[in-house]
This record gives structure tokens, C-alpha cells and sequence, in this order.
């Protein structure tokens, strides 16, 4: 699982529209966009037989190895791309948001093999209700959200592994 960061990945998940909209819940939406088409990824560069620094040790792995154009075993595990939006309409104290993405992380972490390769966002849509979780990082809070972020993944990758193979199924232009 990498991190979104780039305006662009953004973009593509939430400028999808409904069709890319996988799960809901009360507090959340979940985004769903399949990995571009091979056309589309650049070539993965090749990784050097050795480092520049010198000769690397036979017994050691290579330090360089990233999971998109590592050795087979990394690359043909899938790559989960996964993004938050958390606004500040929402979720008004910083330590709220950053509890609220570790949750998120967190529980893709403890989904990630069952999930599907592409572009995943996460959308608060909704507050917290304050007079239920009035400290901004409560334990109480953290559970509610883990437990909904838990229950939402659950939706999410069997809906976002069926859009999948409905588009892989669907005929070409």
C-alpha cells in the first residue's frame, strides 16, 4: 500500500463521479478507481544489478527495491494506492483529522489482501457529533471510526472487485 499524494491521483478518484463511489456510511465515502491501463503506466525502470555506492554484499538484499519495480515477488503483489480527504468543514481540530487518517491507513492495512489494485479515497462527509466525542482524539472516537472504517471496507472491496470484472467483461468501443 502506498500513500496518495499527487493532485492528479486525487483527481481521477473523485472526478469519477457516482460510478467510482463504492460504499457509504455515515461518516464516510469510499472511492474506487481501477489502475490505468498498461498503455497508460510508464515502463517500469529496471533496478541495477548493482549499487552505485559499490558492490553490494551477495548475502544482502538490495536497498533500492520499491514494490513497483522491484523483484517479481514485489512487483506481482498488487499496489494499492490509498488517499484521504478529510476538510476542515468536518473535522474542525488537526488532531481530529490526523487521528481520523490513521484510522483510515490503519484499516486498509488490516484489508489490504483482500482489496483490489488501484486508486482508493477516502471522503469524510459528515462530523463527528461533538456532544458524543467532545475531546478531538478520545478513545471513544478512535473506535467509532475504526469500527465504521472496518465495516465500510467490508462493502468496499467486493463491490470495487465486481466493477472490475464487469468492465474487464464489457465490450470495447
Amino acid at each position: 500500500m502506498r500513500r496518495l499524494k499527487q493532485k492528479a491521483d486525487f483527481e481521477r478518484a473523485l472526478g469519477a463521479g457516482s460510478p467510482a463511489v463504492v460504499a457509504r456510511s455515515a461518516h464516510f465515502v469510499v472511492h474506487f478507481v481501477p489502475p490505468a491501463d498498461p498503455a497508460e503506466r510508464a515502463a517500469p525502470q529496471p533496478v541495477p544489478e548493482k549499487l552505485s555506492t559499490g558492490p553490494a554484499p551477495e548475502l544482502l538484499q538490495a536497498v533500492d527495491v520499491s514494490p513497483v519495480t522491484g523483484s517479481g515477488a514485489l512487483r506481482r503483489s498488487h499496489l494499492a494506492l490509498v488517499g484521504t480527504v478529510l476538510p476542515k468543514r468536518w473535522a474542525r481540530r488537526s488532531v481530529t483529522r490526523s487521528l481520523l487518517k490513521r484510522q483510515v491507513f490503519a484499516a486498509f492495512e488490516r484489508v489490504l489482501p483482500t482489496m483490489p489494485s488501484g486508486v482508493w479515497v477516502v471522503r469524510l462527509r459528515a462530523a463527528f457529533d461533538r456532544k458524543q466525542f467532545p475531546s478531538a482524539a478520545s478513545d471513544a472516537l478512535r473506535d467509532a471510526a475504526r469500527a465504521e472504517l472496518d465495516g465500510l471496507l467490508k462493502q468496499a472491496g467486493p463491490r470495487a472487485a465486481r466493477s472490475l470484472s464487469s468492465k474487464a467483461l464489457a465490450p470495447a468501443p
